[in-house]
């Protein structure tokens, strides 16, 4: 048996949902950890309350939506996607993310109901023919980290493949790239990484993420076997040094990648509701950068001084430019001022940000 990766091996307890021991999943689970043994909850029975716990796997028969918009943020221009929920937290540890924030307890789920995805996935694609989708599941949990126990995103590339107007998006800081070979049409999908300041990466990517050279080698590798890739620079952090650090990501990503292997890169600024700055300082008590220059957003959220963050994002916009990228660059919830300060134009002329990532997407 394939050894699990040691962001996945601290794992000490599953629990299931009675209604799903049976799933392809749960015998997965069992499979590679064939040395606990599963917990089972009967129909509306909950899981011990306080247990704040990434330690706890947890797959669940979910009963909401699978397909939704992202959340966004109001007054921002917002990127449109729509996201496949496949389960919620994270075993990795960056400090600045939204997650735990977002969620009351840091137990792993999965949603193991796949034949109900399946079903409201297979209605939503089928009722309105042609039209064309851009998902990924990048949201509320990391695409790939439980890939090596759940197999969740070669199944969902295999059932995806029947639909020729769907094009995934795989968001990750961990390279797994075992659901490659189940993929019908490498042009309808979207390996994606997250970039930082490599400073940034080590200090505040924490809980055993890929280095950004192992991020980029997955990200070559998958650009040879046809694939085009996504970067995502968010946050981009204010910290000492950053022009440095962002410079130096910026020479390792054109050693690794031609412009044409690179679908598009989004940028955006660290930002945060004001719960998560209380999180990160009890949980990450070493992270100062949540003390810079930050001012209340007309979203309520605490965003770094527009000066700082235009300076910050012209930087490595111009720098990415330099190695031959131009309309694959976006920013991630900015205003239309930000934007002609930055990359000297706005979705507008784009026509729109909707539209235009959807292009970019699919390659038009």
């Amino acid at each position: 048996m394939t050894a699990l990766p040691a962001h996945l091996q601290g794992i000490s307890r599953i629990v299931m949902d009675e209604a799903v021991v049976n799933s392809p999943i749960a015998r997965r689970v069992r499979d590679k950890l064939p040395h606990l043994t599963p917990e089972t909850l009967a129909e509306g029975e909950s899981l011990t309350p306080g247990l704040d716990r990434e330690d706890i796997l947890y797959l669940k028969r979910y009963k909401g939506r699978f397909l939704r918009h992202c959340p966004g943020t109001s007054h921002y221009r917002c990127c449109g996607y729509q996201i496949i929920h496949i389960g919620e937290n994270c075993p990795l540890r960056c400090s600045y993310c939204i997650l735990q924030a977002y969620f009351q307890d840091r137990v792993l789920k999965v949603w193991a109901n796949q034949d109900d995805l399946w079903a409201e996935l297979e209605r939503a694609f089928e009722s309105v023919p042609g039209r064309r989708y851009r998902v990924g599941t990048g949201e509320f949990t990391d695409s790939l980290v439980l890939e090596a126990l759940t197999g969740y995103s070669r199944d969902l590339v295999e059932f995806l493949g029947r639909f020729p107007q769907i094009c995934l998006e795989l968001k990750s800081k961990v390279v797994d790239l075992s659901w490659m070979d189940a993929v019908r049409d490498p042009s309808r999908v979207l390996p994606a990484w997250s970039m930082n300041a490599p400073l940034i990466a080590e200090r505040e990517e924490q809980g055993e993420c890929a280095s950004l050279e192992e991020r980029l080698a997955a990200a070559k590798r998958c650009a040879e076997a046809g694939f085009r890739v996504c970067l995502h620079f968010d946050p981009v952090i204010h910290f000492p040094g950053w022009q440095d650090g962002y410079t130096r990501t910026v020479e390792m990503i054109f050693d690794h990648l031609r412009p044409e292997n690179i679908a598009y890169v989004s940028m955006g600024s660290f930002r945060h509701m004001p719960d998560l700055k209380r999180c990160i300082s009890e949980n990450f008590p070493q992270s100062s950068y949540i003390y810079g220059e930050f001012v209340t957003g007309i979203d309520g959220k605490q965003r770094l001084l527009r000066p700082l963050r235009v300076q910050q994002l012209r930087f490595l916009a111009d720098r990415l430019k330099g190695g031959g990228l131009d309309r694959q660059l976006y920013l991630c919830m900015e205003s239309d001022e930000v934007w002609r300060a930055v990359l000297g134009r706005t979705p507008d002329d784009l026509g729109g940000l909707y539209r235009h990532l959807m292009a970019q997407a699919f390659g038009d």
